[in-house]
Parts: C-alpha cells; structure tokens; sequence
C-alpha cells in the first residue's frame, strides 16, 4: 500500500514537473515573455531618443529665427536678398566614361 502512494506522488510530481516546464504559463513562456520584454525596452528608448530629438527642434523653431533660417536654406534652398549663390559641382571620376546616348 506504502509502495502504491509512492507510485502515485512520483507520478503526480512529474505531470507537474512537466506542467510546469512547458506547458502553458509555464517557465518557457516566461522566457519567451521576458525575450519580448528587453526587445520592448530597447525600442522604446530608440523612440524616447527620437522624441527627445524631436522635441528639441520644435523648441528651437519656437524660440528664434535661426532655425527657422537654417531649415529655410537647407531644406528649400532660400538665399536673402543681396546674397550670392554659388553651386559646386565635383567633376566626374576620369574612370567612368560620359553617356552619349548611342548604343
């Protein structure tokens, strides 16, 4: 009799060995969740950076003219009045043969 209730705890310990180690909400789906989490982590600082970034230019575009100049001249090309412009073209590699259009 002894024997048989040993046999049955034995047993009833693997089923939740088992039950534990892989079966649902057990320690595989803990890793898998903590996994999850750091990738979570690790995007959401790249987005807080972007903010961050983001928020810096909105004050800057608030606070003065100079940014606004500044993404005038970069982004739309704007000169004032009574500047120069002047383009620099880089010459093409003497390797690279012009495209005369014939083939």
């Amino acid at each position: 009799m002894l024997r048989f209730i040993a046999l049955i705890l034995l047993i009833l310990l693997i089923a939740l060995q088992i039950k534990f180690w892989t079966g649902e909400g057990g320690m595989r789906d803990v890793w898998r969740l903590q996994q999850r989490i750091s990738e979570q982590k690790a995007e959401n600082q790249k987005l807080k950076q972007r903010n961050e970034a983001l928020s810096a230019d909105v004050q800057d575009l608030k606070s003065g003219k100079g940014a606004i100049e500044e993404r005038a001249r970069s982004e739309l090309g704007l000169i004032k009045p009574g500047e120069v412009f002047y383009q620099v073209v880089e010459p093409a590699p003497a390797n690279v043969k012009p495209d005369n259009g014939s083939r």
